[in-house]
């Protein structure tokens, strides 16, 4: 082993002795002298390094020790075959002394270095690898620490100019925070493992052995073999803009995707669900077709084949997500407003529903918060009026209290009737745990009594329907008390009415335990003391109800549709209920943008009237005025217009009428029982008509004996 080698292995390498006033200076020696001549070959006939590689590692320092070279070189007589002889130093002294170098080194001096390393070679080998490796992985380390913190700061600067950066962590904020989604809770097998274990969950996918390879792993669902092959349908994700540290994105349909959409648009009018099956065997994965059919299969209770196709559109989407755009950032956020985009809302709504009927409720807050995240300025399809209860069911108290308390501020979250009496509800129910110190179960309680009878006070129209869900009879100080009797219930708007129904049908059984039934009797007492005492609150509370909820806006009527609560359906305004809802677009908002326009059909089936749609469905070659009429304006363009007036039009109709009477045959339906009572008459036909008619006659004879 070279004598460099054995100084590095011994900490004795040059610029690592502690700094002093002369330090700096370069000191020439013996060793190097023999290294930096020309290369030279030694007793064995090997080449020495040449001094390019070495030069370099006099000036640094911090030089690494490439321990690489020194354990891939063969050994000779246990050294290195690099290792310098006497002969060659002496030789180095005497060039060196020549040139008017002070300091010189004997051959004693040589010949005892290379004894040392002989035997601490020998000794101390394993323990000098061992060394070599972990200063390889120290120094390894350090160089991945430093490169990481550089492209840190690269990014840094692409997103400081403006730039088209990747969407990265949420900053530290409150309002970020709450919309923070885990990829593992995303997952219902996660959620079923911690219920019933993992042999029970696994259970029946370790006998399958052959399953499809699918493109890569989904956070969403889990490609399942059944499902067709999957080949891209057009479908992919763009990028719009990135501002404040916000990500807009968009997905977009490909000319062959429109064309699907078109026919999948037709199938929808004709109100055939088969003809929706034949367009998925041609296209398997085109989402608004599979929501369609799921929401059929779902009215004839087909759950288990609803939910499959709400997966397929899932993994559909996924499958066309952009690099940038990120599920559990909070940062990255879709325009409802795109027809495009509201399939993957309305996607991840079913398949929420899906995951609590399941009883996945800690999987299903999850996919809330996910939709939230997208657009939680707008809102559209108002997850607000559901993430207590997913909270609550999920017992997830803390993410409720903490979402509450944050965005009160800027949402006014204590205006709807389910966060006003979910809160306190979650506050109850951390009082209740025996895990937390008797003093915070003190305070959470405390808490949870001012908000119930604030709760109380604002929306005293709550009380008697619940205590109705829940089977309970009050008290007579509580029933005929004027603040929460009938009256209130009355004097609501149908806009609050409407929320009030929404969360007793979605949320009454949170409250049926007689622990959380007695604590809310105590507070009911205590809020009619507070309005016999003629409070301010309640006055104030009153007037504010009057102002506040005069008209439900557009993103809660698409919540009620969605959530298919019977209570809250019955209170649905007119303008809602007399229009058409269709499954994969319900109520779609009225300042739409649309990327394509659908071409226009030549007769439109809404638009026609209804005598001339029952002469269509009888004769298909029945043309109408509008027909006519647009007949005659490609006419005239032509040139070859004939001037057909409506005289001829209703000639035209008389024509069709006598066609269709003409056509009808009515059939005797007594004639084959007739046939069956007289087969004398099948053989003698000529006879036939008399045995009918003497039947006939007999038959009325007998029959006003039976009435007789």
């Amino acid at each position: 082993m070279s004598r460099r080698a054995l100084r590095r292995l011994r900490g004795k390498q040059r610029g690592q002795e502690p700094l002093g006033p002369g330090a700096l200076q370069f000191v020439l020696r013996e060793d190097d002298d023999a290294e930096e001549e020309g290369p030279k070959r030694g007793p064995a006939g090997r080449r020495h390094r040449g001094p390019g590689k070495e030069s370099v590692r006099v000036n640094n320092r911090f030089e690494l020790i490439n321990t690489e070279e020194l354990e891939e070189e063969p050994m000779v007589n246990g050294d290195k075959s690099d290792c310098v002889p006497s002969d060659t130093v002496v030789s180095g002294n005497k060039g060196r002394a020549k040139h008017g170098n002070t300091e010189t080194k004997t051959d004693g001096e040589g010949v005892d270095r290379a004894a040392a390393s002989e035997q601490s070679n020998s000794t101390g080998k394993l323990r000098k690898k061992k060394k070599k490796q972990k200063s390889k992985k120290s120094t390894t380390g350090e160089t991945l620490e430093n490169g990481l913190e550089d492209i840190d700061r690269i990014l840094e600067r692409i997103e400081d100019r403006g730039g088209l950066a990747r969407p990265g962590p949420p900053p530290l904020s409150s309002r970020k925070h709450v919309l923070h989604v885990e990829h593992r809770h995303l997952n219902p097998d996660t959620e079923l493992k911690r219920y019933f274990g993992a042999r029970a969950i696994l259970g029946e996918q370790r006998p399958r052995q052959r399953q499809r390879v699918y493109p890569k792993s989904m956070w969403l669902t889990t490609p399942k073999s059944t499902w067709p092959r999957y080949s891209k349908p057009g479908l992919s994700m763009r990028l719009l803009e990135t501002k404040k540290g916000l990500s807009s994105f968009m997905f977009e349909h490909s000319e062959e995707y429109q064309q699907v959409q078109h026919k999948f648009l037709a199938a929808v009018e004709s109100m055939e669900p088969n003809n929706i099956v034949v367009l998925l065997q041609t296209s398997p994965y085109h989402v608004d077709s599979l929501l369609q059919l799921s929401d059929a299969c779902r009215l004839q209770d087909d759950q288990e084949m609803a939910r499959d196709l709400i997966e397929r559109a899932l993994y559909s989407m996924e499958c066309a997500f952009h690099p940038l755009f990120s599920l559990t950032s909070g940062t990255c956020r879709l325009d409802y407003r795109r027809p495009e985009n509201r399939s993957f809302y309305l996607a991840l709504y079913k398949q929420m529903i899906f995951l609590e009927k399941r009883g996945c409720p800690r999987t299903a807050l999850e996919y809330c918060k996910l939709i939230l995240s997208l657009e939680p300025d707008e809102d559209p399809l108002c997850m607000l009026l559901l993430v207590d209860h997913l909270a609550l069911r999920a017992r997830s108290y803390d993410y409720l209290i903490c979402l509450f308390q944050d965005w009160e501020a800027h949402r006014n979250l204590s205006q709807l009737p389910n966060f006003a009496f979910s809160v306190p509800l979650a506050y109850f129910l951390l009082s209740q745990q025996a895990d937390h110190p008797q003093s915070e179960r003190s305070a959470a309680r405390e808490k949870a009594s001012v908000l119930i009878r604030q709760a109380l006070i604002m929306f005293p129209g709550v009380l008697m329907p619940l205590l109705e869900y829940c089977s309970v009879r009050p008290d007579t100080a509580v029933a005929n008390h004027h603040f929460f009797g009938p009256n209130a219930q009355i004097s609501q708007s149908p806009a609050l009415s409407q929320l009030v129904s929404l969360y007793l049908g979605r949320s009454h059984f949170l409250w049926k335990e007689p622990a959380i039934m007695s604590w809310l009797e105590e507070n009911v007492h205590e809020v009619v003391q507070a309005v016999d005492s003629g409070d301010p609150a309640v006055g104030a509370c009153e007037s504010r109800r009057r102002v506040l909820y005069q008209r439900a806006p557009r993103n809660i009527h698409r919540h009620v549709v969605l959530s298919e609560v019977k209570e809250a359906v019955a209170t649905l305004p007119p303008d809602v209920t007399t229009q058409s809802v269709m499954g994969f677009d319900p109520l779609p908002p009225t300042d739409t943008i649309y990327s394509y326009v659908r071409p226009e059909r030549q007769t439109p089936v809404g638009q026609a009237n209804t005598v001339a749609l029952f002469f269509r469905s009888l004769l298909p070659n029945y043309t109408t005025e509008e027909d006519r009429l647009q007949e005659e304006r490609l006419d005239e363009e032509g040139g070859i217009a004939d001037g057909l007036d409506r005289v001829q039009g209703l000639n035209r109709l008389m024509m069709a009428v006598r066609e269709m009477m003409a056509n009808f045959q009515f059939n005797d339906l007594d004639l084959p029982r007739r046939d069956r009572e007289n087969p004398e008459n099948q053989e003698n036909p000529e006879g036939q008509s008399e045995g009918q008619s003497d039947g006939d006659d007999e038959s009325e004879e007998e029959g006003e004996g039976e009435w007789d």
